[in-house]
């Protein structure tokens, strides 16, 4: 006997957002992959139908959508969520990126408020429907927050990438006056601090104590395992920063704008301090690895966390830094058989299951698998993709947000309470295909790249659906590694290698 149930629902109570689900507005119906490893195909297939199922629409522009970060817990608008699914799904799509900048931009902070963490120019960390009120841990969220420090950064990063992926010239000039408030905002942050880095506190009390995207209270952890002090200053935050200030001052000169020169010079000044101020030597080796902050103390946040792997691809480190990051990341005490862990084997902080502080992160991982592909360190990709489709088999090819990479009979154990689907872990599969293709879109200068991982890591494949713009081409690479581009529109030079 089976049973159909219909389900029509309705709203019994109105809020400022309401957001509607948005997944008729993006269709992603042409892409998908072929390889010889089909745990790849069912990998994204899998991941492209939840993010679908995951897209709403903003209340105020129904035409606009962005991810809502996960299900059941999350399923709103997150800035740094909403922004890096954005980002990652950017081969197949700039309609998504397009309605969350807009989105966004649409809530862009406006004056000083201590208790929603507000300040002009800023990008906000979630809206809700209602307060926030957690008790035990005196935590107190309104229903806009603000409390984010790269929600901007990334903001601007996400800008720069559409317009490279194909966005209209007229859709980024209609963002022009949210980009330049943002890095305002963002300049202003770091130089007026008191050493030039982007810092966080929380100064209501009742706001997250941590504001980055590990932004449980316990997971900024030294060397031995103690929790650090705020302010903090994130090693990711100023690698977006960097990257940000960069691609703002690209397009401020294709736009016409004053102070590209200036954005640069900020992102020189930037870079040295990153690389003045978070290596750590340790067992008479210098410049090890960077510390995945700088503390209120003033002191290195030495945990061997995989906060690094951000900084890659960004611009922020040299080709030697690059070569001792990746290799930290890819040693045994961060990677394992279904990722890279936040936080070392060896901290005594070290908790497979912790939720930033041992755990893996599928859009972590994936940020790794791409910053290290863009780095050059194509074997080192390889692995990292591997693993995350090891572990996207594992979990019947819909990855929760986190869980455990510590194999139990064989397989990871999920978080107990991870969103499962969740927005920014379903677009990792769209970075896996980038990272190994190697694949870069830049329409403005009319050139696409290719530089596959070889020997590639499944096989012969054919990936179907990127975007050039509106146009759809696809990618098909050999078992030998030999590479053809069909479907890019004529005088589009195809750069292999």
């Amino acid at each position: 006997m089976s049973v159909t149930f219909d389900v029509d629902p309705v709203r019994t109570r109105a809020s400022a957002f309401d957001a509607d689900p948005g997944a008729h507005l993006v269709d992603w119906g042409a892409a998908s992959v072929v390889a010889d490893d089909t745990r790849l195909t069912e990998t994204l297939s899998s991941a492209l139908a939840d993010l679908q199922h995951l897209l709403m629409t903003d209340p105020e522009a129904p035409d606009d959508v962005f991810a809502g970060a996960g299900t059941p817990w999350y399923l709103t608008l997150f800035g740094r969520d909403s922004l890096w699914a954005a980002r990652l799904m950017l081969p197949f799509s700039t309609e998504l990126a397009a309605g969350t900048l807009r989105t966004l931009a649409r809530r862009q902070g406006v004056k000083d408020d201590p208790v929603t963490a507000e300040a002009p120019g800023k990008i906000l960390h979630e809206v809700r429907r209602d307060l926030f009120d957690q008790s035990e841990s005196g935590l107190h969220l309104p229903t806009v927050y603000y409390g984010t420090v790269d929600a901007t950064p990334l903001w601007i990063c996400l800008l720069h990438d559409s317009w490279r992926s194909g966005l209209s010239d007229n859709e980024v000039r209609d963002l022009l006056p949210t980009l330049q408030r943002a890095v305002v905002w963002m300049t202003a942050a770091a130089e007026d601090s008191d050493d030039g880095l982007l810092r966080y506190v929380d100064t209501s009390g009742s706001g997250l104590a941590n504001q980055g995207w590990k932004d449980s209270g316990d997971s900024m952890r030294r060397i031995d395992g103690e929790v650090a002090p705020a302010p903090i200053a994130l090693l990711e935050a100023q690698a977006y920063t960097v990257e940000a200030a960069r691609g703002a001052a690209a397009l401020y000169r294709e736009f016409g704008l004053e102070g590209a020169e200036q954005l640069e010079s900020f992102a020189d000044r930037l870079t040295e301090r990153v690389r003045d101020t978070y290596w750590v030597d340790r067992d008479g080796v210098e410049r090890l690895y960077p510390a995945m902050a700088v503390d209120g103390e003033g002191r290195l946040v030495d945990g061997i966390g995989s906060n690094m792997g951000h900084a890659l691809g960004t611009g922020v480190l040299t080709a030697d830094e690059a070569t001792r990051v990746t290799a930290m990341l890819t040693s045994e005490t961060m990677f394992g058989r279904f990722g890279i862990s936040t936080l070392a084997r060896r901290n005594p902080a070290f908790n497979p299951i912790g939720y930033h502080s041992g755990s893996v992160w599928t859009h972590d991982t994936a940020i790794c698998a791409l910053g290290m592909s863009r780095e050059g360190h194509t074997e080192a990709a390889a692995a990292v993709a591997r693993s995350l489709v090891e572990s996207a088999a594992a979990f019947d090819y819909r990855w929760p947000e986190l869980y455990s990479g510590e194999p139990v009979l064989g397989r990871p154990a999920p978080y107990p309470a991870s969103c499962r689907p969740q927005a920014w872990s379903a677009a990792s599969a769209s970075a896996i295909v980038q990272a190994v293709l190697g694949l870069s879109v830049d329409v403005p200068a009319q050139v696409v790249r290719v530089n596959p991982v070889h020997p590639t890591p499944f096989g012969a494949m054919q990936v179907r659906g990127l975007r050039y713009g509106p146009t759809t081409f696809t990618v098909t690479v050999d078992t030998a590694g030999q590479v053809a581009v069909d479907g890019l529109p004529d005088g589009v030079t195809v750069e292999i290698g």
